[in-house]
């Protein structure tokens, strides 16, 4: 069911998001390892800082996870409806 309201009342794939962190941070950590063996501190602290990123969206991502449906619904939860005065 369409409502014309999707951009503003969309769902994430939280648990898509959540692999797809996990993955980042392996490779993160990877980089980080693999730059600093090498002798390359720019691109190891590079590494390390989207490291904190990936880490910190992923805390987010499993915090919603744990809120329940309102962020992570099932199929048997119908979408939001859309406001009835949207603001300009």
């Amino acid at each position: 069911m369409r409502t014309g309201s999707e951009p503003r009342t969309a769902r994430s794939a939280l648990r898509a998001r959540f692999w797809l962190c996990v993955w980042g941070v392996v490779w993160a950590i990877f980089g980080t390892v693999a730059f600093a063996l090498a002798g390359r501190p720019g691109w190891a602290a590079a590494c390390g800082a989207l490291w904190l990123v990936i880490t910190i969206d992923m805390a987010m991502v499993l915090r919603h996870i744990h809120q329940g449906p309102h962020y992570q619904p099932g199929r048997d939860i119908p979408p939001y409806r859309p406001p009835e005065n949207p603001h300009p």
